[in-house]
C-alpha cells in the first residue's frame, strides 16, 4: 500500500505513513489495533505510533475500549468542504427526498473519483422495503447506470482518461458499456436491468452544470414489489427521475439544452 518508491521525486515519509493508515482504516469495518496496522503495512509499531498519535489528535482516527483504531468521519467532512460536492449536496437533498417519497424508491447522488463513482448523498422513502446504496461506496462505472450516464456525455479524450484510471479492461462488460453509451446519450438517461442484483432495474439520468458537463448523476435501484399499493411504473418513476435532474441542472446554472 505503501506508494513512496526509491525513485520519488519527492518524498515525506511521515505523509506517506498517515495516508497508508487512512487507506487501510477505510476498509476495515471493525478496526485494527496499532499491531495489526503495522503488519498489514509492513512497519513497525513504533514506526506508525506518532502518525497514529497525530491522526488521533487532528481527528481523523479514534480508538475504541479493545484499543482498535477506527476512522471518524473527519474525512467524510473534508471531503463536502469541496465546491463542487457542497453545491450538489445542497441543492440536491431537497428534490431527492422529494423524489424519493413520490416513487417509492431510494435515491443517490454520484460524482466521478479517481476512476470509480462515489455516492455523495443517498436518501431512502417512507416505504420498508428499499434497495439502498451506502452513502460514500465506490462502485466500478462497468457495473452502473450511473458510470454510462456520465461516460456518456464525455468528449473523446476525458472518456479516454476515464478509462484509463478505471483500468482499461478488455472483458465483455466493459465492452457492453462502451455499446451502451451513444444509446444513454441519445435518450438523455440510462434504464436498464442492474448487472449485479436480481429484480432491481436501474434508472439513472445526469446533472449539468453551468459549463454543460455532466457532473453528477441521480440513480434509483427501482425494485419491483410484488404487493402494496406504492407501486408506480417504471417508465413513470423514470420520467419524474428526469425531470428532478432538470430541476437540479438548471439550479447548477445549466442552460436548457444542457440539461437534457
Amino acid at each position: 500500500m505503501d506508494t513512496e518508491t526509491s525513485d520519488s521525486k519527492y518524498r515525506a515519509p511521515a505523509l506517506s505513513k498517515g495516508l497508508d493508515i487512512l487507506e487501510l482504516l477505510s476498509s476495515a469495518d471493525d478496526g485494527l489495533s496499532q499491531s495489526d496496522i503495522g503488519k498489514k503495512l509492513g512497519r513497525t509499531t513504533s514506526e506508525i505510533f506518532r502518525v497514529l498519535m497525530v491522526l488521533r489528535d487532528r481527528g481523523y482516527v479514534d480508538l475504541d475500549e479493545a484499543e482498535r483504531y477506527h476512522l471518524t468521519t473527519r474525512l467524510f467532512e473534508v471531503a463536502h468542504r469541496h465546491p463542487i460536492i457542497r453545491r450538489l449536496t445542497a441543492i440536491a437533498g431537497d428534490e431527492m427526498q422529494k423524489l424519493a417519497n413520490r416513487i417509492s424508491q431510494s435515491i443517490h447522488l454520484c460524482i466521478l473519483n479517481s476512476g470509480k463513482l462515489l455516492v455523495i448523498a443517498q436518501v431512502d422513502c417512507p416505504d420498508t422495503n428499499v434497495n439502498t446504496v451506502r452513502l460514500g461506496s465506490q462502485i466500478p462505472i462497468d457495473d452502473s447506470a450511473s458510470g454510462r450516464v456520465l461516460a456518456a456525455f464525455m468528449g473523446e479524450d476525458e472518456l479516454s482518461n476515464l478509462l484509463s484510471l478505471a483500468g482499461n479492461e478488455t472483458s465483455s462488460r466493459r465492452a457492453r458499456f462502451l455499446a451502451d453509451l451513444p444509446e444513454v446519450r441519445k435518450a438523455g438517461y440510462c434504464q436498464g436491468k442492474s448487472l449485479t442484483i436480481e429484480g432491481v432495474t436501474n434508472i439513472s439520468a445526469p446533472v449539468f452544470d453551468f459549463t454543460g458537463k455532466a457532473v453528477a448523476a441521480v440513480t434509483t435501484p427501482y425494485i419491483h414489489r410484488l404487493t402494496g399499493t406504492d407501486n408506480m411504473p417504471v417508465d413513470e418513476a423514470r420520467e419524474l427521475l428526469v425531470q428532478t435532474c432538470k430541476e437540479l441542472s438548471r439550479r447548477m446554472g445549466a442552460g436548457v439544452t444542457n440539461g437534457k
